[in-house]
Order: structure tokens, then C-alpha cells, then sequence
């Protein structure tokens, strides 16, 4: 059973769209000119991020996803990086662009980067909506950032608690209800 909790909003649907639509002009401007840029989700949480990243480039793009744990159903990373479901298509050649929902720690960014990078792309670049720099363990940046974020558990848009909350349209901190502050 999961503890008591309520959500604060942290990041509006609005500040997220405006800031999606600046990060596309960005990535436009670095891929301009591929055939096709292979956008890498890593699920699940990144999927609202996908689908909403994927409508604003003007670029021809192939989806593909890949997911990778090391969550489960607790509020700290494992470590671990256990991949669940890799891509279905070939990336040797080709620019690709990994797309995160948050670097916490960076075990999954690093592990997911590493094994694609000996997949031989063109071009390998990342891009994470939420990033909280002060949880970092290993040395991993995304080359985009839509927003950095203090040590909070966060769920909404598409990320989620124990599968929940994915359907918020904003980011929301999570705090516990039954903790004494509460």
C-alpha cells in the first residue's frame, strides 16, 4: 500500500509547453539536415514527453523506445539498471536522439548511453525534461535540459509514483502526508 500523499504543483502544462517548443528550435538546429533522426524514448516516463517533443521538431523522425529500470516501485533508484525492452530498430549510422524524463543519479542515462553508443550512431544526443544535478553519482549530462529541479520526488507528465499520476498535465512534487511536517 502507498503512503499518504498530496502533490504540489511544481512546473505549470504551460511552462513545459513553452519550454518543449524552445528545446525543438534547439535540436532543429544540431540535427538540421539529417534523413531521419531516430528519437529514442526511454520509457515509461518519458512518453508525454515524447509524443509532445515529436510534434513541435520539423524534422523527419523515426520513434523507438528502449526501457530501462532502476526504480521499481520506490521513491530511490536502485542503481541497478536492468534493461526491460530494448529498441526494435537498427541505430548504426544514424543520429539519434535519447529522450529522458529526469537525471537523478545518471545510472540510467549512462548505462542507456554507453550501450547505444557501442550501437554505433552518427550521432548520439540526449535530452531530459527534469534534472536534479545535486543527486548525481555519476558523471552523465544531457545535452538538454528543460528544467532543473531541487532533491523532490516528482510525478506528472508521464512520470509517475507506484504507476500513478502520469496523467497530470504538470510536474508535481510529492509530499508525504503521514511525515511529521505533514
Amino acid at each position: 500500500m502507498t503512503r499518504p500523499y498530496v502533490i504540489d504543483e511544481m512546473i505549470s502544462a504551460k511552462a513545459i509547453a513553452a519550454r518543449i517548443e524552445a528545446l525543438a528550435n534547439e535540436i532543429q538546429a544540431k540535427f538540421k539536415g539529417t534523413d531521419k533522426l531516430v528519437v529514442v524514448g526511454l520509457l515509461r516516463g518519458s512518453f508525454v514527453f515524447i509524443a509532445d517533443l515529436v510534434r513541435e521538431l520539423d524534422l523527419p523522425v523515426e520513434v523507438d523506445f528502449l526501457e530501462a529500470s532502476s526504480y521499481g516501485n520506490s521513491t530511490e533508484s536502485s542503481r541497478e539498471v536492468r534493461i526491460l525492452k530494448d529498441l526494435r530498430g537498427e541505430i548504426a549510422g544514424r543520429d539519434v536522439l535519447v529522450v529522458e524524463d529526469i537525471v537523478d543519479t545518471g545510472h540510467t542515462l549512462k548505462h542507456v548511453t554507453s550501450l547505444l553508443t557501442s550501437r554505433e550512431p552518427k550521432r548520439l544526443a540526449c535530452i531530459a525534461l527534469l534534472d536534479k544535478p545535486t543527486r548525481r553519482e555519476v558523471d552523465v549530462k544531457a545535452d538538454w535540459t528543460g528544467f532543473e529541479i531541487p532533491d523532490e520526488f516528482v510525478v506528472g507528465y508521464g512520470i509517475d509514483f507506484a504507476q500513478r499520476n502520469r496523467n497530470l498535465p504538470f510536474i508535481g512534487s510529492v509530499r508525504f502526508t503521514d511525515d511529521a511536517q505533514g
